[in-house]
């Protein structure tokens, strides 16, 4: 008995120690991808310092690169969403009292990825899978797709997917599988917040929350007489989820009305020019971008160059299969949790659709960036459908997705075979 006791307890030590070491692993490796990090590309820290100050937008002309910037009655407005800005308020914080001069584009980025692997190895612990598996389903969301060489980049563009990132990841794991609803609501609106589109798979997450605060009442008890409490505790749940998320839309709203006088526009549309862009030619949204962005998303093919290092991707956008071919496995039959599973294809079903009605893919990019918020939901179908033990052909796949997705970060950060 001493033995199997000194037995568990190393294995706790063990799975103690993991959890701390490869999002600390992460975390650095993605401080270092980019030696010329795009700082200076700072919408969102710019404006929470200004909001700190009690103004919504800057009075003075911004930098030329900065040129996404509407301007509005006599004042410079960001178009990103109120909760990409309040995101960056701690950082603004830190400005504001001197401790930094600019925005730390490598710090964030790094802090990112370190707790988004942390959310993905817990996710994964739930399974009874190989921890071998449990790692390399992890490190593949983090190193094996497209956001990589995209959050690496470390403007303000990108760590706002990055941080709907870590929101969406937050949000499933404290809606399915350790349940706290009120958590579960504030990593929910950081996703939102940041990604306006996620908000389009609260009803999934409330039919989750739901669904499970009724699997433990069964598992206390099994009274009848107790189904009226339970539909009390399950409502009072749904309210403590969607308490932050209110509060955010609400604030959001009235962000709007502050900056372009209208509690519904965001201000896109008002970017100088963005309107004659060619892929506009539809507006903001349409269904007839469908074609385009699919095959933008998932077919568009790398191209080779008669120079090294002969095979490149496109800088505007490119096929995610080709590079994350370990996608392909999400076909795989079977389930743990049926619901659980199909659940996550109509979210993924649901991001995909308002994706390709956009008409632009995503700017200067690697593989097609907005599909990050896709990644947590892929994550829990792999799970779902995932042996206990890494096959030969997985170690091929996955390998092969590490070497494409560490090769594109070489290429745009490291190298100037890819430009603008």
């Amino acid at each position: 008995m001493e033995e199997t006791n000194d037995s568990k307890t190393a294995a706790e030590n063990r799975s103690n120690l993991l959890f701390f070491v490869l999002p600390l692993v992460a975390a650095v490796i993605y401080y270092f991808s980019n030696p010329k990090p795009q700082d200076f590309y700072n919408y969102t820290f710019l404006v929470a310092g200004n909001l700190l100050h009690g103004a919504t937008g800057l009075s003075e002309t911004p930098p030329t690169w900065l040129n996404e910037f509407v301007p509005f009655h006599g004042h410079y407005y960001s178009v990103f969403p109120l909760g990409a800005v309040l995101s960056m308020i701690p950082f603004a914080l830190l400005a504001a009292v001197g401790i930094i001069h600019e925005m730390p584009g490598s710090f964030i980025a790094a802090l990112i990825a370190g707790v988004t692997c942390y959310y993905l190895l817990k996710i994964a612990d739930t399974y009874e899978i190989s921890i071998s598996k449990k790692i390399l389903l992890t490190l593949a969301v983090l190193f094996g797709t497209w956001t990589w060489t995209n959050l690496a980049f470390e403007g303000a563009w990108q760590l706002a997917i990055g941080f709907a990132l870590v929101g969406e990841v937050g949000a499933v794991h404290y809606s399915v599988f350790e349940r706290r609803p009120f958590i579960a609501g504030a990593f929910f609106a950081l996703a939102f917040g940041n990604r306006t589109e996620v908000l389009l798979t609260a009803p999934i997450f409330l039919y989750l929350l739901n669904r499970n605060g009724r699997k433990e009442t069964e598992k206390l008890d099994n009274d009848e007489s107790e189904s009226a409490n339970t539909l009390n505790r399950n409502i009072v749940d749904a309210l403590w989820f969607c308490l932050i998320p209110f509060v955010l839309g609400v604030a959001t709203l009235i962000y709007n009305y502050l900056r372009f006088h209208s509690f519904t526009d965001f201000g896109y549309a008002r970017i100088p020019g963005v309107l004659n862009e060619p892929w506009y030619n539809h507006g903001i949204f349409s269904l007839t971008y469908i074609p385009r962005q699919a095959w933008e998303m998932l077919w568009k093919p790398w191209r080779f160059v008669d120079v090294f290092p002969y095979l490149v991707p496109n800088g505007f956008s490119s096929s995610i299969l080709w590079s994350s071919p370990f996608l392909l496995f999400l076909l795989r039959s079977g389930s743990r949790d049926k619901v659980l599973k199909y659940l996550s294809w109509v979210a993924i079903a649901l991001l995909t659709f308002l994706l390709w009605i956009h008409g632009n893919s995503g700017g200067w990019q690697f593989g097609y960036r907005y599909a990050t918020v896709l990644l947590p939901w892929v994550f829990v179908i792999l799970l779902e459908t995932s042996s206990k033990k890494i096959s030969p052909l997985e170690w091929a796949v996955y390998v092969f997705s590490f070497a494409m997705n560490a090769y594109a970060t070489w290429l745009f950060h490291w190298t100037d075979y890819i430009k603008p």
